[in-house]
């Protein structure tokens, strides 16, 4: 954000990661296995978790790398390896440190280090990826830092929905996002089958049985229908029965609950569960797509400065090691007025209002994704109603053909990937990063003359439709300037609203055919004698004269006027 004086906050000034944490013994509770186990807790399982922290093997014993109340996560350390990473945790306050699981013996030594370090030693099982680990954290971690505005119950965070749904299905419940991600689990002391295992631990399921899923119709029925299926029982791939619903957004997926079955049978109302505890993580998923990290939000804050210029480009260039002596262009995206209108046509109210933030997000992933593919150092800002697209460091001769064909292929994926209709406007390439704005200007120019009609095309850049442009800025100062018009047109669109004539709708068509008659009167499917009265009929209602040159000019841009 910004402060009072328009400087964008520096980077230190970003408050931490989490600003309010969990217990050890609330992090163990959610996680638990497969996925951690506790060795030493030498100040008991109250103490507060508030952030995930990576080590930094070059210098593992600096104690600046540990914060107060952060997990520390031990990358690579095994063994007397990690002693220097408790060590340093436990003079910087940390709460705890991960390591990774070793024999017996070394672990005997790592918590009895632990404990006379003052840090929690927690054990993490080998084929758990870490950054699968740092994934579950902080998902713990956020679920108890969002708080839902008052009056806008969410039935709590998702690891909680996944243990009542558990509890309500007598089975073992995982919630995954649509890249079959796992996002939250439940926790169970009864047998899991190795597909909710490995998917947990951040590894692919077993191929075999995925490969069914796909050739039983599985994962089509998950996208498309909001009914629970059934999944049975398939003992040579490893695999127990399985219920599964698709959480949705409307028509959109969001992602899916799965129920495995344990050692009893699931429960008669299980259905019935799953489909409201899809409905009750919608909201739980909507929101995790709109959530800004603070170091994304302090990368838009910086670049949204830049295209506005209220600030320089030395913050952003030096926060995103760009050399700010290259060229540069921006690109700008904006939805289809009747596009507009569709994403949030999937309900009232809140839900209208949750589906229309979505397909933002949604959009702003596909731009950000395409433009990458193209150039890899491309940044996309959402500001306002409008999506950019910075290009800094381009390479020398690129035109604006290049640029005119990377962005067709944005609208083709949002149409194809969201389902909406975008316009591009594209920005001329600038010499340097401090040039920027004037790109970004040039293509609102165009987007706006979009917006109003004046240009017709799905992609532009100004040089393609300065006329068009032009016109549609002189129309906009005429609708702000009553004093710019001619009062004697401004009567006659009055008497034609007042009394249903046409006068100023033929004789604009007239103007646009330089007195073509037979052309104007084929335009307006009228007889040609029905145009010549009409056009006699105006000027001597007005006093116009149309064999004067001005007149004719300022009839033309004022009868455009909407």
């Amino acid at each position: 954000m910004a402060h009072q004086d328009g400087l964008p906050t520096p980077p230190a000034q970003l408050p931490p990661a989490a600003e309010a944490g969990v217990s050890l013994r609330q992090l163990l509770t959610t996680l638990g296995e497969p996925v951690l186990e506790l060795q030493a807790a030498p100040k008991g399982l109250d103490v507060e978790v508030r952030e995930v922290g990576i080590l930094d093997l070059e210098d593992p014993e600096d104690p600046a790398q540990a914060r107060t109340g952060e997990l520390l996560l031990a990358v690579g350390a095994r063994g007397r390896a990690a002693l220097p990473s408790l060590r340093a945790a436990g003079a910087a306050g940390a709460a705890a440190v991960a390591v990774r699981a070793a024999g017996q013996e070394q672990t005997a030594m790592l918590a009895e280090a632990a404990a006379d370090a003052g840090v929690a030693l927690l054990t993490v099982r080998q084929e758990t990826r870490w950054e699968r680990l740092d994934s579950l954290v902080r998902a713990v971690l956020g679920s108890e830092q969002s708080a839902a505005p008052a009056g806008h119950e969410t039935g709590g965070d998702l690891f909680s929905l996944a243990q009542t749904t558990a509890v309500l299905t007598g089975g073992i419940v995982s919630i995954e996002d649509t890249a079959h991600r796992v996002l939250a689990y439940s926790r169970s002391s009864d047998e899991v089958d190795a597909l909710r295992r490995l998917s947990i631990l951040g590894w692919q399921g077993p191929e075999a049985y995925l490969s069914k899923l796909r050739e039983w119709g599985v994962f089509e029925h998950l996208r498309t229908s909001g009914t629970v299926i059934a999944v049975d029982e398939h003992p040579e791939l490893g695999i127990r029965r399985r219920l599964a619903v698709g959480i949705r957004a409307g028509t959109r997926p969001l992602g899916t609950i799965w129920v495995q079955e344990g050692s009893r049978p699931l429960t008669p109302r299980s259905q019935d569960v799953l489909l409201g505890a899809a409905r009750v993580a919608a909201p739980h998923l909507i929101r995790l797509r709109r959530e800004v990290s603070p170091d994304m939000q302090l990368t838009r804050t910086l670049l949204a400065g830049l295209l506005d210029g209220s600030s320089g480009p030395q913050l952003p260039a030096v926060h995103l090691g760009l050399d700010p002596r290259l060229p540069a262009a921006v690109v700008g995206f904006a939805l289809k007025p009747r596009s507009q209108a569709h994403a949030g046509g999937g309900g009232g109210g809140e839900e209208g209002e949750g589906l229309a933030e979505l397909t933002r997000t949604e959009i702003t992933g596909v731009i950000a994704v395409h433009a990458a593919a193209r150039h890899h150092n491309a940044l996309v800002v959402p500001v306002g109603t409008r999506i950019y697209v910075l290009l800094p460091e381009l390479p020398a001769g690129i035109t604006a053909s290049v640029l005119r064909g990377w962005s067709r292929e944005i609208l083709q994926a949002a149409e194809s990937h969201v389902g909406v209709s975008l316009r591009a406007a594209i920005g001329p390439v600038v010499a340097e990063l401090l040039d920027t704005t004037l790109s970004r200007r040039e293509a609102d120019r165009v987007l706006d003359a979009m917006a109003c009609g004046a240009v017709t095309a799905d992609v532009a850049s100004l040089d393609e439709v300065r006329a068009e442009v032009l016109v549609a800025e002189i129309l906009a100062t005429l609708a702000q300037r009553p004093d710019l018009r001619d009062p004697r047109l401004t009567e006659l669109a009055e008497r034609d609203e007042r009394s249903g004539t046409r006068y100023t709708q033929s004789l604009l068509a007239y103007l646009d055919a330089f007195g073509d008659i037979p052309t104007a009167a084929a335009r307006l499917h009228i007889h040609r004698n029905t145009l010549r009265y009409r056009i006699r009929r105006a000027q001597e209602l007005t006093g116009l004269d149309l064999s004067h040159p001005q007149q004719r000019l300022l009839a033309m841009l004022q009868l455009r006027m909407p």
